[in-house]
């Protein structure tokens, strides 16, 4: 069932299994707040097993570009377009949250982004991989957080 994320009022709704539960809600929060500012687009996740062509795609894209396989359990995804880009999100148990930005056209930027919630370690499988660097949310805490360019077609 989807979820639509209120900025205003943080709930770890969909997320009560992870360890981090509050600094993930927040993460969470503060993605749906940058695209309601910039983008006035309501951000709305709904359980994995809900879209696993989300999923899907996301995994697909790790393990083809980087071989990269997230250990952790999906817990929530998020797939939408705005403005020229495809996004998609998975927030997983362990408080690691992952998007895709595709650009539609090509030529156009295309990226992943890992973010951290605070509480988490560096998962094993980007620990060696990835430096993180530090912002500070209202939401989330001390977010960490590091991307790498897509170069192939999904």
């Amino acid at each position: 069932m989807p979820y639509t994320v209120d900025f205003a009022n943080v709930s770890t709704v969909g997320l009560a299994s992870s360890p981090v539960a509050e600094a993930l809600a927040g993460l969470r929060a503060n993605e749906a707040r940058y695209y309601k500012n910039k983008y006035d687009h309501v951000f709305t996740v709904r359980p994995a097993g809900e879209a696993p062509e989300v999923l899907d795609w996301v995994t697909r894209i790790l393990s083809e570009e980087r071989d990269i396989a997230i250990s952790a359990r999906p817990l929530e995804v998020a797939s939408f377009e705005v403005d020229g880009f495809r996004m998609a999100y998975v927030f997983y148990e362990s408080g690691l949250s992952i998007n895709v930005m595709y650009g539609i056209d090509d030529g156009t930027k295309r990226a992943v982004g890992f973010k951290l919630s605070e509480g988490m370690e560096v998962p094993e499988e980007l620990a060696s991989r990835f430096k993180f660097a530090r912002q500070k949310s209202k939401l989330a805490g001390v977010i960490r957080g590091s991307f790498f360019v897509i170069k192939g077609t999904y």
